[in-house]
Protein backbone atom coordinates (compact mmCIF):
# COMPACT_ATOMS: atom_id res chain seq x y z
CA UNK A 1 0.00 0.00 0.00
CA UNK A 2 1.42 3.76 -1.08
CA UNK A 3 0.13 6.58 1.29
CA UNK A 4 -0.71 10.17 0.45
CA UNK A 5 -1.93 12.53 1.60
CA UNK A 6 -5.73 14.08 2.19
CA UNK A 7 -6.43 17.90 1.97
CA UNK A 8 -9.26 19.71 2.26
CA UNK A 9 -10.37 22.79 -0.04
CA UNK A 10 -7.89 25.35 1.49
CA UNK A 11 -5.34 22.68 0.63
CA UNK A 12 -4.25 22.10 3.79
CA UNK A 13 -3.53 18.29 5.11
CA UNK A 14 -6.16 16.71 7.45
CA UNK A 15 -5.21 13.22 7.01
CA UNK A 16 -3.74 10.54 5.04
CA UNK A 17 -5.12 7.35 2.74
CA UNK A 18 -3.70 4.09 1.97
CA UNK A 19 -3.77 3.73 -1.94
CA UNK A 20 -3.80 -0.04 -3.40
CA UNK A 21 -1.15 -1.10 -4.74
CA UNK A 22 -2.94 -2.88 -7.78
CA UNK A 23 -4.03 0.11 -8.80
CA UNK A 24 -2.35 2.81 -7.88
CA UNK A 25 1.11 1.54 -8.38
CA UNK A 26 0.97 -0.67 -11.44
CA UNK A 27 3.32 -0.62 -14.71
CA UNK A 28 2.10 1.61 -17.18
CA UNK A 29 1.78 0.11 -20.75
CA UNK A 30 1.06 3.43 -23.00
CA UNK A 31 -0.26 0.73 -25.68
CA UNK A 32 -3.08 0.19 -24.02
CA UNK A 33 -3.55 3.76 -24.15
CA UNK A 34 -3.94 3.46 -27.73
CA UNK A 35 -6.06 0.45 -27.99
CA UNK A 36 -8.77 1.89 -25.56
CA UNK A 37 -8.59 5.73 -26.63
CA UNK A 38 -9.45 4.19 -30.16
CA UNK A 39 -12.44 2.19 -28.59
CA UNK A 40 -14.23 5.14 -26.87
CA UNK A 41 -13.76 7.40 -29.34
CA UNK A 42 -15.20 5.13 -32.09
CA UNK A 43 -18.28 4.56 -29.82
CA UNK A 44 -18.52 8.43 -29.72
CA UNK A 45 -18.71 8.54 -33.95
CA UNK A 46 -21.74 9.28 -34.61
CA UNK A 47 -21.94 7.45 -37.99
CA UNK A 48 -24.61 9.44 -39.61
CA UNK A 49 -22.86 10.57 -42.90
CA UNK A 50 -24.90 9.00 -45.87
CA UNK A 51 -25.38 9.72 -49.55
CA UNK A 52 -27.09 8.39 -52.47
CA UNK A 53 -26.28 5.77 -54.66
CA UNK A 54 -27.59 6.48 -58.20
CA UNK A 55 -30.90 4.05 -57.55
CA UNK A 56 -31.90 6.34 -54.96
CA UNK A 57 -31.73 9.51 -56.56
CA UNK A 58 -34.62 10.93 -57.50
CA UNK A 59 -34.37 12.11 -61.62
CA UNK A 60 -36.39 11.02 -65.05
CA UNK A 61 -35.84 7.63 -66.00
CA UNK A 62 -35.97 8.39 -69.77
CA UNK A 63 -33.55 7.42 -71.75
CA UNK A 64 -31.15 11.63 -72.00
CA UNK A 65 -30.94 11.50 -76.24
CA UNK A 66 -31.15 8.60 -79.06
CA UNK A 67 -28.37 6.25 -79.01
CA UNK A 68 -26.65 7.04 -82.26
CA UNK A 69 -26.02 10.06 -84.60
CA UNK A 70 -25.60 12.42 -82.03
CA UNK A 71 -21.81 12.41 -82.27
CA UNK A 72 -21.72 12.10 -77.95
CA UNK A 73 -21.00 9.30 -75.51
CA UNK A 74 -23.76 6.74 -75.31
CA UNK A 75 -26.20 7.90 -72.02
CA UNK A 76 -29.44 5.72 -70.42
CA UNK A 77 -29.71 7.98 -66.97
CA UNK A 78 -29.34 11.52 -66.00
CA UNK A 79 -28.69 9.44 -62.17
CA UNK A 80 -25.35 8.17 -63.27
CA UNK A 81 -22.43 9.46 -61.20
CA UNK A 82 -20.37 11.68 -63.86
CA UNK A 83 -23.36 14.37 -63.70
CA UNK A 84 -24.60 16.84 -61.36
CA UNK A 85 -27.37 15.85 -59.36
CA UNK A 86 -26.55 12.15 -60.03
CA UNK A 87 -25.93 9.49 -57.17
CA UNK A 88 -22.25 9.08 -55.85
CA UNK A 89 -20.25 6.22 -56.95
CA UNK A 90 -19.50 4.09 -53.73
CA UNK A 91 -21.02 6.57 -51.22
CA UNK A 92 -20.61 6.72 -46.87
CA UNK A 93 -23.42 4.76 -45.82
CA UNK A 94 -24.31 4.95 -42.23
CA UNK A 95 -23.30 2.62 -39.80
CA UNK A 96 -21.92 2.22 -36.27
CA UNK A 97 -17.90 2.69 -35.94
CA UNK A 98 -17.75 0.74 -32.52
CA UNK A 99 -15.67 -2.13 -31.52
CA UNK A 100 -15.33 -4.07 -28.97
CA UNK A 101 -12.58 -4.03 -26.43
CA UNK A 102 -12.63 -6.62 -23.42
CA UNK A 103 -13.38 -5.10 -19.73
CA UNK A 104 -9.71 -6.37 -18.49
CA UNK A 105 -8.44 -4.49 -20.99
CA UNK A 106 -10.44 -0.87 -20.19
CA UNK A 107 -9.53 -1.63 -16.42
CA UNK A 108 -6.07 -1.89 -16.98
CA UNK A 109 -6.03 1.23 -18.64
CA UNK A 110 -7.67 2.85 -15.99
CA UNK A 111 -5.30 1.23 -13.70
CA UNK A 112 -1.98 2.41 -15.64
CA UNK A 113 -3.49 6.11 -16.09
CA UNK A 114 -4.08 5.96 -12.16
CA UNK A 115 -0.83 4.54 -11.61
CA UNK A 116 1.01 7.44 -13.66
CA UNK A 117 -0.45 10.47 -12.75
CA UNK A 118 0.28 9.12 -9.16
CA UNK A 119 4.02 8.89 -10.15
CA UNK A 120 4.13 12.16 -11.62
CA UNK A 121 2.45 13.40 -8.72
CA UNK A 122 -0.47 14.89 -10.52
CA UNK A 123 -3.03 12.95 -7.96
CA UNK A 124 -5.14 14.60 -5.02
CA UNK A 125 -7.11 13.06 -2.92
CA UNK A 126 -9.43 15.50 -0.86
CA UNK A 127 -11.36 15.33 2.24
CA UNK A 128 -14.88 16.36 0.24
CA UNK A 129 -15.71 18.77 -2.35
CA UNK A 130 -18.77 19.91 -0.93
CA UNK A 131 -19.73 23.59 -2.40
CA UNK A 132 -21.84 25.89 -0.45
CA UNK A 133 -23.77 27.33 -3.71
CA UNK A 134 -23.38 26.58 -7.10
CA UNK A 135 -20.99 29.06 -8.68
CA UNK A 136 -17.97 28.71 -11.21
CA UNK A 137 -16.41 31.79 -9.63
CA UNK A 138 -16.15 29.83 -6.38
CA UNK A 139 -14.99 26.84 -7.82
CA UNK A 140 -12.52 28.83 -9.94
CA UNK A 141 -11.45 30.08 -6.31
CA UNK A 142 -10.80 26.39 -4.72
CA UNK A 143 -8.82 25.36 -7.69
CA UNK A 144 -6.64 28.51 -7.08
CA UNK A 145 -6.12 27.09 -3.80
CA UNK A 146 -5.36 23.84 -5.45
CA UNK A 147 -2.73 24.71 -7.68
CA UNK A 148 -4.22 23.65 -10.74
CA UNK A 149 -6.82 24.92 -13.45
CA UNK A 150 -6.34 22.01 -15.30
CA UNK A 151 -8.16 18.82 -13.59
CA UNK A 152 -10.71 16.15 -13.79
CA UNK A 153 -12.28 15.88 -10.48
CA UNK A 154 -13.99 13.02 -9.34
CA UNK A 155 -16.55 12.89 -6.53
CA UNK A 156 -20.07 11.26 -5.58
CA UNK A 157 -22.93 12.36 -6.89
CA UNK A 158 -22.50 16.44 -6.90
CA UNK A 159 -24.93 18.48 -7.97
CA UNK A 160 -23.48 22.23 -7.29
CA UNK A 161 -19.80 21.05 -8.47
CA UNK A 162 -21.34 19.91 -11.84
CA UNK A 163 -23.21 23.33 -12.37
CA UNK A 164 -19.87 25.00 -11.14
CA UNK A 165 -17.53 22.76 -13.48
CA UNK A 166 -19.72 22.98 -16.69
CA UNK A 167 -18.57 26.54 -18.02
CA UNK A 168 -15.20 26.05 -17.52
CA UNK A 169 -13.31 24.50 -20.41
CA UNK A 170 -9.87 22.71 -18.46
CA UNK A 171 -12.56 21.56 -15.70
CA UNK A 172 -14.57 17.91 -15.48
CA UNK A 173 -16.60 16.55 -13.15
CA UNK A 174 -17.40 13.14 -13.01
CA UNK A 175 -18.93 10.72 -11.15
CA UNK A 176 -17.44 7.58 -10.13
CA UNK A 177 -19.12 5.59 -12.92
CA UNK A 178 -18.60 8.34 -15.58
CA UNK A 179 -14.15 7.06 -14.91
CA UNK A 180 -12.95 6.63 -18.12
CA UNK A 181 -9.09 6.60 -19.50
CA UNK A 182 -9.71 9.41 -22.19
CA UNK A 183 -10.74 11.90 -19.59
CA UNK A 184 -7.82 11.23 -17.55
CA UNK A 185 -5.20 11.74 -20.07
CA UNK A 186 -6.97 14.68 -21.16
CA UNK A 187 -6.79 16.97 -18.08
CA UNK A 188 -3.39 17.08 -16.47
CA UNK A 189 -4.51 16.77 -12.86
CA UNK A 190 -6.82 13.91 -11.27
CA UNK A 191 -8.71 15.15 -8.09
CA UNK A 192 -10.71 12.70 -6.44
CA UNK A 193 -12.42 12.73 -3.01
CA UNK A 194 -12.13 10.06 -0.33
CA UNK A 195 -15.78 8.90 -1.08
CA UNK A 196 -15.17 8.43 -5.16
CA UNK A 197 -11.79 6.65 -3.62
CA UNK A 198 -13.59 4.16 -1.84
CA UNK A 199 -16.17 3.23 -4.57
CA UNK A 200 -13.21 3.43 -7.46
CA UNK A 201 -11.51 0.72 -5.33
CA UNK A 202 -14.87 -1.24 -5.73
CA UNK A 203 -14.57 -1.43 -9.42
CA UNK A 204 -11.34 -1.68 -10.08
CA UNK A 205 -9.60 -3.82 -7.23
Amino acid sequence: MSQTDVVNLDNEKVGSVELPDEIFTVKVKPHLFWEVIRYQQAKRRQGSHSAKTRAEVKATGAKMYKQKGTGRARHGSRRAPIFVGGGVAFPPKQRDHAFRVPKKVRRAALRCALSLRFSQGKLKVLEDFNLTEPKTKGLVHVLGKLETDNALILDAENQNLYLSSRNLPKVTYLPVAGLNLFDILKHEDLIITTKALEGMQGRLA
